[in-house]
């Protein structure tokens, strides 16, 4: 931890500091809590959902045996690729609260909460206190960060566990050197290197666990520590620590992937279509990467976070490089979702945020300078937290935008309607609403954009007419509530005009296949 003059002139300042920062993002987190999970990314928010209903439902005994079917075929027809930790413990939780969306949310925004304050603890050791706060506001304001953290997938549990990792290694490394880094003695750090070596193990295997993505950042950031330390590779690895932190990060997601790939079987087909060696010859790709992270950091954000590499001592930096290059490594592996999926650069605003930290700290040295009396400090302070207030009501009005509330009647109508016929359509989600709020199972017409990425895939479409003979023409109905998305489908748009509409409402049509031509 760096020694320079703080903004901060008594520990109970930079506390409470840290308390608001930390109760503030709590409270954006759980305004609107118990709206519909249709706000981002539904369709992955959507499957943890019915995932959790079916095993809510596998325990409940006071629902009708049509309903606990369903709900449990529902849940089991889902792809799995990680294990469902997020969704039993939704699942049980659902026990004392009932089917609440809120629930999903608690717990998502619980564990962001949680790795803020340990990416608070990192990054004062990276830097000082003043651009620990700074890094944790970043961490925890940035618009993006404030949506995904509140949506039901595994990440933000990821990501959390990725920044508990962090700081166990980092500590572990310290330790390891004497607790000396730049020459400046961190307090309690004569010790321990067994507990940290341990939390480590634990924290990175829990994470790979999670979500097996996260394997590039726990190695990242572990080799990020070891360059941090003044010992040599073979000194570090006459450390049994290694072997410990090692087999505990391994051990957890190596026994899942055995489990679902030689035992289970479920998960020998979910590896594929994610690593396409034409996507580096297509400018596309790095277009879409850019424009993800312009998404999920925004330029400017992203510009001063790499600008702050540069403000880290040698031995620090050569720490926040190896996060950097772990999230390169990451996104050229798997190039298509890094291109198309925003969520998959989650892990890059911690990263960004420690990298902020420095050069947080160096403004916040200046502005100390030039704010000498107690009345102009307080006034820079009032400035911040102003700017802080002002995009945290921006980031409400968004939520506090749509209602999702209302679709949960119209896909109940739809199902009602659909009720004893065998249908398929092009709705939003794959059929995940249909399914969740109208009990009804509908075979999924392709969207636009899964024609896209299996033309990518596999060189050509599919012939349109074997397509619908396929999917749809031995069906009863054929549903339509993506009509944007249909609008993109000029065949099948045509198609569907050879049949007379069955029922119709605001939001969908249904047309009745058994009546065509």
């Amino acid at each position: 931890m760096n020694d320079t003059p703080s903004l901060f002139t008594s520990r109970t300042g930079w506390i409470a500091t840290l308390i608001l920062i930390l109760s503030l993002g709590l409270a954006i987190r759980i305004y609107d809590a118990n709206d519909l999970p249709l706000d981002f990314h539904s369709t992955r928010q959507m499957l943890s959902v019915i995932k959790a209903r079916g095993m809510y439902y596998d325990t409940r005994a006071d629902v009708t045996p049509e309903q606990r079917t369903f709900a449990i075929q529902q849940w089991k027809l889902r792809a799995s690729i990680e294990p469902s930790i997020m969704e039993r413990i939704v699942a049980y939780t659902y026990r004392f609260t009932g089917e609440q969306h809120w629930v999903a949310r608690a717990y998502t925004t619980a564990f962001w909460i949680i790795g803020g304050f340990f990416l608070f603890l990192l990054a004062r050791r990276l830097t000082s206190t003043q651009g620990a706060l700074a890094a944790t506001a970043f961490y925890l304001f940035l618009p993006y960060a404030i949506t995904a953290s509140r949506s039901f997938q595994p990440d933000p549990l990821m990501v959390a566990l990725i920044i508990l990792f962090w700081w166990a290694i980092y500590e572990w490394s310290l330790s390891l050197s004497g607790g000396r880094v730049d020459g400046a003695l961190c307090r309690r750090r004569r010790q321990k290197p067994w507990l940290f070596a341990i939390l480590a193990g634990l924290f990175g295997g829990l994470a790979i666990l999670i979500k097996l993505v996260a394997a590039f950042f726990i190695i990242s950031g572990g080799i990020g520590a070891l360059l941090l330390g003044r010992k040599s590779l073979i000194e570090v690895l006459k450390q049994p620590q290694i072997y410990v932190m090692s087999a505990l990060g391994i051990l957890p997601g190596a026994a899942y992937i055995i489990y679902g790939v030689w035992v289970a079987g479920y998960l020998g087909q979910q590896f594929g279509g994610r690593f396409i060696p034409t996507y580096f010859l297509s400018p596309s790709y790095y277009l879409g990467w850019v424009n993800m992270l312009n998404i999920v950091i925004g330029g400017i954000p992203l510009m001063l976070a790499l600008l702050g590499i540069f403000f880290f001592d040698d031995e620090k930096r050569r720490f926040i490089l190896a996060l950097w290059a772990g999230y390169g490594i990451f996104g050229l592996y798997f190039n298509y979702h890094i291109a198309s999926h925003d969520y998959y650069s989650l892990p890059l605003i911690p990263i960004a945020a420690l990298s902020i930290a420095p050069l947080a700290d160096k403004f916040f040295t200046q502005l100390k300078q030039f704010t000498p009396t107690r009345l102009l400090r307080v006034s820079a302070f009032c400035l911040l937290l102003l700017g802080l207030f002002m995009s945290l009501w921006n980031t409400r009005n968004q939520l506090n935008a749509v209602d999702y509330r209302p679709q949960a009647q119209m896909w109940a109508e739809i199902g009602q309607k659909v009720d004893g016929y065998d249908a398929a359509g092009l709705t939003q989600d794959y059929g995940a609403r249909i399914a969740y709020w109208g009990w009804a199972y509908v075979t999924s017409w392709p969207t636009y954009g899964d024609l896209l990425y299996h033309d990518n895939m596999l060189g050509a479409q599919q012939d349109f007419e074997e397509q619908f003979a396929n999917i749809a023409a031995k069906k009863d109905l054929f549903i339509v509530t993506d009509f944007a998305d249909l609008n993109l489908q000029p065949f099948l748009k045509e198609k569907l005009k050879a049949y007379p509409i069955f029922a119709e409402g605001d939001g969908y049509v249904i047309y009745n296949l058994m009546d065509g031509n």
